[in-house]
Parts: C-alpha cells; sequence; structure tokens
C-alpha cells in the first residue's frame, strides 16, 4: 500500500518552526523627523536658523559624552572602525568569546556613515529662511548590548539631528531564551535550531514575539544611549524597517536530505554562493563558478526579481530554511 504524502513527511521531518529571524527597527523623533518640523520647531524654541549648526553640534557633545560615559561605566574602550570590509558583527562575536554572554553592555563600535540631515537655507526669492534636507556623513555609535529577554542587540545612534535611531535584534535568539527559562532542551547552531525537545511548544512561544512587546526594551535603550529626549520634548516613534520571517525544516538525518537536494536547489531562489553548497556537499567546483550566485526562477511566482524565498543550508545539510523577507521603509 502506498505511503501518503503526509506519513513520508512525519517521518523524514525532525521539526518545523516558523519565527521572527532578522528584526531592524527605526526611530525617529516626530516632529523634527522633516525639515519643515524642524524649522518649526526651531523658531519654536527661538535658535535662528543659521544658528542651527551650533545647536546641533551642543547635542552632538552630549552623545559624545553619553558614549563614554556608558563605555567606561562596563570597562569598555570604544572601538572606531575605519575601514568597510571590517564587519562590525564579526567584531564583537569576538568580544563575546571572551566576555560571555551576560546580560549588560557588550561593546561600542563608532563609525563615519552616511545620514540624513538639513542645512540652514536662505530663499532669496521668497525671502524665507529655513532648513532644507541633505545629506552628509558623521559619527555613529553602535551600542551592543546583551539583553536579558533578547539577547544580543544594538542601537545604532548618529551623533548630529535629527537623530534617526536603528535597532536591531534577532527572534531566534529571543525564543532561545524563552526555551530555557521553560527547561525546554534544545540544539542551536549558529542562528538556526537543530533539535528542540517540544516543537510545539516552540512554536507556541515564538508566536508570542510581536513588535508591541519591543516598545518598552526600544524606549529604554533610546534613553540611555541618546541623551536628547529632553530637548526636544517628545519620545521616539518606532518603525518596522525590516523583517525577516524564516521556517526552519530540520530533518531527521543528513542522509534523507542530501536526496532531496537538487529538487530544492531547483525550486527555490539561493542567497548562498555556489562555493557555500559545494562546499556542503563535499565537492570542489571551477573558479569561474564560485564567483556566480545560484539563482533560479521561483515557480510559484514567475519573477525572479520579486521572489522573497532564500534556501540556506546548514553544513551538517539537515536543515532547509525558506526566508521570506519584508522590507518596509520608514518615510
Amino acid at each position: 500500500m502506498t505511503r501518503s504524502l503526509t506519513e513520508w513527511y512525519d517521518d523524514r521531518i525532525a521539526g518545523v518552526l516558523t519565527c521572527y529571524d532578522r528584526v531592524v527597527v527605526t526611530g525617529t523623533l516626530p516632529t523634527v523627523c522633516y525639515a519643515a518640523g524642524m524649522t518649526k520647531f526651531l523658531c519654536g524654541i527661538g535658535v535662528r536658523i543659521f544658528d542651527y549648526p551650533q545647536f546641533a553640534s551642543t547635542l552632538r557633545d552630549r552623545v559624545r559624552e553619553r558614549a563614554v560615559s556608558l563605555a567606561a561605566g562596563a570597562g569598555l574602550t570604544i572601538e572606531h572602525i575605519a575601514k568597510s570590509h571590517i564587519r562590525k558583527e564579526a567584531v564583537v562575536a569576538e568580544v563575546l568569546k571572551r566576555r560571555g554572554e551576560h546580560p549588560g553592555l557588550v561593546h561600542v563600535i563608532s563609525a563615519m556613515e552616511a545620514f540624513s540631515a538639513y542645512q540652514p537655507w536662505h530663499d532669496k526669492q521668497t525671502h524665507q529662511t529655513f532648513v532644507r534636507p541633505d545629506t552628509g556623513k558623521c559619527l555613529h555609535y553602535y551600542f551592543y548590548f546583551i539583553d536579558a529577554e533578547l539577547g544580543l542587540v544594538y542601537l545604532r545612534v548618529p551623533t548630529w539631528a535629527p537623530f534617526r535611531l536603528q535597532f536591531y535584534c534577532n527572534g531566534h535568539s529571543w525564543l532561545a531564551r524563552q526555551l530555557t527559562a521553560e527547561g525546554i532542551g534544545f540544539t542551536a547552531t549558529d542562528n538556526a535550531f537543530l533539535r528542540i525537545n517540544d516543537w510545539r511548544r516552540a512554536q507556541e512561544l515564538a508566536d508570542g514575539l510581536s513588535p508591541d512587546r519591543l516598545h518598552l526594551v526600544l524606549d529604554r535603550y533610546a534613553a540611555q544611549c541618546c541623551p536628547v529626549l529632553d530637548v526636544f520634548r517628545q519620545s521616539y516613534h518606532w518603525s518596522l524597517m525590516q523583517v525577516e520571517y524564516a521556517t526552519d525544516l530540520v530533518y531527521r538525518s543528513a542522509t534523507t536530505l542530501r536526496s532531496l537536494y537538487e529538487q530544492l536547489a531547483r525550486e527555490s531562489v539561493l542567497s548562498v554562493r555556489a562555493e557555500q553548497i559545494a562546499t556542503f556537499l563535499g565537492r570542489q567546483i571551477s573558479r569561474q563558478l564560485a564567483q556566480d550566485r545560484f539563482s533560479v526562477l521561483d515557480p510559484h511566482r514567475g519573477n525572479l526579481h520579486q521572489a522573497p524565498l532564500r534556501q540556506i543550508l546548514d553544513q551538517n545539510v539537515r536543515q532547509v530554511r525558506l526566508r521570506a523577507a519584508h522590507r518596509d521603509d520608514d518615510q
């Protein structure tokens, strides 16, 4: 008697988990996050438009002093990264190896990066003076924390107005802490679960993470790392900039998944490089092929550019991750 697809699936899949993966949130000060709003604010507090640079530089000094104070209080030295090829995540990973993962400030990194700014301007035709949008570079601080609930997070703080913040956390790190709190055993590698003793309960916990739960954490880190709220007399407005949801399918053995690999590769859009996939399967490939990425048409959408489906395999070839990226840029 032929076995049903469901029976075949149940025998081969150890567990399935869908949860948040990468979450990036932006914070803006509502009344000054656009040029006309900043113009109105400056006029309201009696600051001349062409005195805006002096006004902003005073706040810049506040942010710098707070960064130095937070780092010193944690026994840290701010590390400046001037080269774009140095990955901040790799730097922090080395710090964590020495430090451990107890809650608190892990590291502070500074870097000169682009940002949206304002420029004082006088329109000779309308005889109006205002600030208009501009672009430039300023010093940014990355504050990396081990949060007791969320795990490793960072807050990116520019040193120049309008102080648009960026916060990052990872849903898998949050879930790992929830599993530990409930005494549910698991095995994780990098940013994936290879074993969870109770997959059903893990899914229930994963469903409990919503953006609303982040607000208190976000406000706390903003007040701690960006001391300008008393000047603007308002709190940050938080918007989801990028959210990735991952569905992890964990197979009971590498042999099972390896036999399905060719079919999976033909029906997914891959975001890993060719040499990485070849390494997983123990094969060597040509130098030219190593420079290319595997990209195939998503059969459900029929359009490669719009297809959000990506497949990532772990080094034991036991897990497939289907990750749909959703970007929602804050205007």
